[in-house]
């Protein structure tokens, strides 16, 4: 596989397993990441883990801002086959019709499930115990081609964004590198998908990270394992943010919403059938400490009977 041409596009961490094998394995001649991003409390433009590695491997980067009106760079390649991986946005039809092989995505769910952008935090989010990779062709709508072959994994009960999404990766990443072959040798198989079986899976917006301990304790925790490690979940008391960064179901009674315990490190509020007892937070503009820490600065005991406002202002 040594002469294939491949352009790459993806972004994410989770993309750089794929792309680090690809240059291993085939003739990576473009890869094409979304443009540096803003990081931090001071904004620093900031290269994607992608583009670092194409970087740190002498391949050029094309970084568009909308890739359905600029991708004659890619045309002008010839490429083989097109590899997607969280790429960030939509392929158009003419950039589809570039390579012979066709192009290829790497896909977070067991699709038809989960189509969309954020399959891995859906599936946490809904309490999945199993999700997995598909490679798929690509076509005008997101993530509906025909699929090639699967592979499933469980879900921990303790797994959060960040360490499910470092499993999907490299089975992501040994899955294509079986597959490629037959594509190359077009013996592959072609899988429609199950109209009847699609769900969809988009991106999480600011108001999904909004904690409801109206909810059960498990879907509370879900959601925090869902957004950790970033952009963490949160709830506003005291008429202060807090995200969460570490918590924990515990049997609990009271009124739901409410603050119905504080210890010297931790913290409960009250869901519809247990409690979340929280041990380690993000105020609003400060850094992640403990509760332990935090109740340095703080009476705990000020927390004692307050309710959660899960109307929390969307800043």
């Amino acid at each position: 596989m040594k002469k294939l041409k491949v352009v790459f596009m993806g972004t994410p961490i989770f993309s750089v397993p794929i792309l680090e094998e690809l240059i291993k394995e085939t003739d990576v001649v473009l890869v094409v990441s979304m443009p540096d991003a803003p990081v931090g409390r001071k904004k620093t433009l900031t290269a994607s883990p992608v583009k670092k590695v194409a970087i740190k491997n002498d391949i050029p980067v094309f970084g568009p801002n909308k890739i359905r009106d600029d991708y004659q760079i890619i045309a002008d390649l010839n490429p083989d086959i097109i590899i997607t991986c969280a790429y960030g946005q939509i392929l158009p039809k003419g950039l589809l019709e570039v390579p012979h092989l066709g192009c290829i995505n790497v896909h977070a769910s067991l699709l038809p499930k989960y189509r969309g952008g954020a399959p891995i935090h859906h599936a946490i989010i809904n309490g999945d115990t199993e999700t997995g990779i598909t490679i798929m062709y690509m076509d005008e709508k997101m993530d509906a081609g025909d699929m090639i072959k699967q592979e499933s994994i469980l879900i921990d009960k303790d797994d959060n964004l960040e360490t499910l999404s470092n499993k999907l990766s490299y089975v992501g990443r040994d899955l294509l590198m079986e597959v490629l072959p037959s594509i190359i040798c077009g013996n592959n198989q072609r899988i429609k998908q199950e109209i009847d079986k699609i769900t969809f899976a988009p991106i999480i917006k600011r108001e999904d990270e909004l904690l409801d301990f109206n909810k059960t304790a498990n879907e509370v925790y879900n959601l925090v394992r869902a957004l950790s490690p970033t952009p963490y979940a949160y709830f506003k008391l005291l008429d202060n943010e807090y995200k969460v960064v570490s918590c924990e179901i515990v049997e609990q009674n009271g009124d739901r919403g409410f603050v119905t315990s504080a210890t010297k490190d931790s913290f409960t509020v009250m869901c519809a059938d247990n409690g979340i007892k929280i041990t380690k937070i993000k105020p609003k503009g400060k850094n992640e400490m403990t509760v332990k820490d935090f109740f340095n600065g703080f009476n705990k005991d000020n927390l004692l009977g307050k309710e959660v406002n899960n109307e929390a202002k969307i800043f």
